[in-house]
């Protein structure tokens, strides 16, 4: 009966659990790709609105329907764009060319006020509608709107090349995984036991002397203890056999002695053959318990084959249970980020309103002066003085307008780099000393209603060609940490950040001089999910995504030291340039 082999067992189950696995990856990075593609093209579609309105607008408004209809044969071109629809400011269609879906169904006549995005159909099509508006002597007119169409081929087409690259990375994977498992069961399962088998096959009962069983190779585990007490057991029978045979020969001296004194001693030769006979009987008994001894090893052998099997199995369970917590571990990290992130919209959104407010009270305040300076210009009041005065206060009112604006846009600029990078681990390069600002100004909104200072000691053409969103990760951690937990029930904290350049190398020193660590706390810093205010809902994942982030993402070291009562100290060095592996 052929039996099945062992390894040949282990290794389909083994193989089984990572097929499936990386078909599910696969198959996931293929949907993700697909939608971020898709956005990606959703965002092209807003972009052209910049770039193609104006020109369609003046084309419109200027009633001049074959410019238009030039247009719109270019933006037809572009490979991103399937079709395109172009109404009129009564909702009447101008021209509609290439694939596209009714959107009289949705919008009937009705102008669209702002961009709106479509829906994708069961067709695949999807697009992007915004309204025209011509501005003219300062009043804004609304002249039509377009509808930009792309679909679900062009997606396709887009992503293509990389789904073929997702599939054949995990072909070649597969392909190397089966062959390094089918030699590592080879050499440490299945030649060990066919070794061990055949010498156990070959093995003669009748030439015991040296007959004991080696196993060549894979020399470890249950294979060798096994083969040590076969070998123990070979032993123990040659010394039964030894005796045996000397209770032979003992025998035989004894038959000739009978034979010579057989006349005169046949009584003696009774007891002897008595004596004989119990010899036998303790032989017979020897064999019997050998037999029982040789049941005994093939049960433990198969007992011990069981229990092997058992502890892969269980093994296999432990492998998986631990791809699950690093799953959830995963899961947990992605959270904190987009916690970290909607933290930084709050605080961004809340200082943004200031500037934008100021704005809007100006704009106010000059509307009333203008309506007031043309009522005068009307009554024929206006005089030269209060001319010079409405010029004066027009001045005032736009330089405020001016630089509440500015303010504005440079929040929104910071937090969006901030907030993209974040979200990001592509690859750019950054101005270090710029960008660490970006992150600190980001951070203002935590940092206003406190007297903390943060001092930055940077060289101003120190670039880094790395993964922004991790800088940024990093020392959004490290502030939070120190705002949070080291400048706990103070009120003038000092964080000193100083960079040093290295060559290829940028190091860095981050210190704050808060509350410290105590040495226990100290050790367990980067340890996952510790964290000194647990009952106040803190997570502990910051310190432990630093941690990967300057070890994993960026390749680099990070060393910590403290004392309580004298502040955290980080040391951080990494390259400047990191490549993306392939």
């Amino acid at each position: 009966m052929q039996h099945k082999s062992l390894s040949r067992k282990l290794l389909t189950k083994v193989l089984s659990v990572y097929f499936i696995l990386t078909f599910v990856v696969t198959l996931g990075q293929i949907v993700a790709e697909y939608f971020n593609t898709k956005n990606h093209i959703n965002g092209e579609l807003e972009t052209l609105q910049q770039t193609f309105s104006g020109s369609l607008t003046r084309a419109i408004w200027e009633l001049n329907t074959q410019q238009a209809l030039i247009i719109a044969d270019g933006l037809l071109a572009i490979p991103a764009i399937e079709g395109i629809i172009v109404r009129d400011d009564s909702g009447a269609v101008i021209t509609q060319l290439g694939r596209y879906i009714d959107i009289q169904e949705r919008f009937s006549t009705q102008l669209v006020r702002e961009g709106v995005r479509l829906t994708e159909q069961q067709s695949g099509i999807f697009g992007y509608t915004f309204p025209l508006i011509f501005e003219f002597s300062g009043r804004a007119t609304q002249v039509g709107d377009v509808t930009l169409f792309s679909s679900r081929a062009v997606v396709i087409d887009r992503i293509k090349v990389g789904i073929y690259f997702l599939i054949g990375n995990a072909m070649l994977k597969t392909t190397f995984l089966i062959i390094l498992f089918l030699l590592a069961f080879r050499r440490q399962l299945t030649v060990p036991l066919t070794e061990l088998t055949q010498q156990i096959e070959d093995l003669e009962l009748d030439q015991l002397d040296g007959a004991k069983v080696e196993i060549q190779h894979g020399d470890t585990s249950e294979l060798s203890v096994m083969a040590d007490a076969f070998n123990r057991l070979i032993g123990r029978v040659q010394d039964y056999k030894h005796q045996l045979e000397t209770t032979q020969k003992q025998l035989m001296l004894s038959n000739e002695k009978l034979d010579q004194q057989n006349l005169m001693l046949e009584q003696e030769v009774a007891r002897k053959t008595s004596g004989l006979s119990q010899a036998m009987m303790d032989l017979q008994q020897q064999k019997q318990e050998l037999e029982v001894k040789q049941q005994s090893l093939r049960e433990e052998i198969e007992r011990r084959r069981h229990t092997e099997d058992a502890l892969r199995g269980k093994q296999t369970e432990l492998e998986k249970i631990v791809d699950d917590l690093k799953q959830a571990q995963d899961r947990l990290v992605q959270s904190e980020k987009m916690a970290a992130l909607g933290g930084l919209v709050a605080g961004i959104t809340h200082e943004v309103n200031t500037p934008v407010g100021i704005g809007v009270t100006a704009t106010s305040f000059l509307a009333e002066k203008i309506h007031a300076l043309e009522q005068a210009y009307h009554d024929k009041t206006l005089s030269p003085k209060a001319l010079e005065h409405f010029i004066e206060e027009a001045k005032q009112g736009s330089e405020l307008l001016q630089s509440n604006l500015i303010r504005a846009s440079e929040l929104i600029a910071s937090f969006k780099q901030i907030a993209v990078d974040q979200t990001s681990e592509a690859i750019r390069t950054i101005n270090l000393a710029e960008y660490l600002h970006e992150v600190i100004r980001s951070l203002q909104p935590n940092f206003k209603k406190t007297h903390h200072h943060i001092e930055v000691n940077c060289p101003d053409n120190i670039m880094l060609n790395c993964p922004a969103g991790a800088i940024s990760q990093i020392f959004t951690n490290l502030l939070m940490n120190s705002l949070i937990h080291g400048f706990e029930d103070m009120d003038n904290g000092l964080i000193r950040i100083t960079v040093l350049d290295e060559d290829d190398n940028v190091d860095i020193k981050y210190s704050d001089d808060g509350k410290g660590l105590a040495p226990e706390q100290l050790e367990k810093l980067f340890h996952p999910f510790f964290t000194t205010k647990r009952d106040q809902g803190g997570s502990g994942l910051g310190t432990h995504i630093t941690y990967n982030l300057v070890r994993q993402t960026l390749g680099g070291s990070i060393q910590v030291s403290s004392e309580p009562g004298k502040g955290l100290h980080y040391h951080i060095c990494f390259p400047k340039n990191l490549k993306m592996s392939g």
